[in-house]
């Protein structure tokens, strides 16, 4: 199966946010390559938010890009063989944690967000992470700083995506 069916499956399986669900499964139908950066209508990406083993906080990334608080995540790559990995990979790969564990419920939120040409919109599966204990973070090229953030700090600091992640997030738990 390709990472495009398997999208599509995940998408097909998700009880929630029908009218964005709808547009997401729409966007793979009309666009074979919609799985890639290469894809100018834009494409799927795949994040997660990393969650301490207490349930007390979230780790966010400082985007080096966007200078802006975020989940882990970002692009599919071709070695991907399904969402759920690619979010896992990117979350690993950008919060230095290994051993962390996807929530088995699946994703947790999705969200459309416009981008700088010559793509025009980012299609997010967002799923989420625990860290295990004793995780100990590592910055990565991606990222100008990582911190853990207590959830009521969130709003503070991150944009209304991340704080509806989060939100969805603690509702799956």
């Amino acid at each position: 199966m390709s990472l495009h069916d398997d999208a599509v499956l995940v998408l097909k399986a998700y009880e929630h946010q029908e009218e964005l669900r709808q547009l997401y499964l729409d966007h793979l139908f009309a666009h074979p390559d919609g799985m890639w950066k290469s894809c100018g209508a834009g494409h799927v990406t795949a994040s997660a938010l990393v969650i301490d083993p207490e349930r007390e906080r979230v780790l966010l990334t400082l985007h080096r890009k966007l200078g802006m608080w975020l989940q882990m995540g970002g692009h599919c790559e071709p070695g991907d063989a399904t969402l759920a990995r690619a979010a896992l990979r990117e979350a690993t790969e950008e919060s230095g944690i290994s051993g962390l564990r996807l929530l088995p419920a699946g994703p947790v939120s999705l969200d459309r967000h416009p981008i700088p040409a010559p793509c025009n919109w980012h299609l997010d599966v967002q799923y989420a992470a625990l860290a295990p204990a004793g995780a100990v973070a590592e910055i990565s090229d991606e990222s100008l700083d990582l911190r853990w953030f207590a959830y009521d700090e969130v709003p503070d600091v991150a944009d209304a995506s991340v704080v509806r992640l989060l939100e969805r997030t603690r509702t799956a738990m």
